[in-house]
């Protein structure tokens, strides 16, 4: 197979993916167990479950983009290597 994307992005991609499913499963695990610091106020929502279903959801889409970037990542280190297979 040939990389879709350049190895740079590949590679930021990555990068932004694992912060960003780190960061966001702490928001949805303060969300989930009610913390007051995000469901005490008046404004603020009342559903914390409901709210961090939502944000889990992103998570996984994260997730995914994390696998897809890192396997085409991993598609130009096998081809700087020249260990890609060639149809001739």
């Amino acid at each position: 197979m040939k990389p879709v994307v350049s190895a740079t992005n590949a590679w930021s991609c990555v990068v932004v993916s694992v912060f960003g499913i780190v960061i966001l499963s702490a928001i949805a695990g303060l969300y989930k167990s009610g913390h007051e610091e995000f469901t005490g106020g008046i404004e603020d929502p009342q559903d914390g479950k409901a709210v961090a279903g939502t944000i889990f959801t992103a998570v996984i889409v994260y997730a995914v983009f994390l696998v897809f970037c890192g396997f085409q990542g991993f598609l130009h280190v096998r081809e700087s290597r020249k260990g890609a297979i060639a149809l001739q």
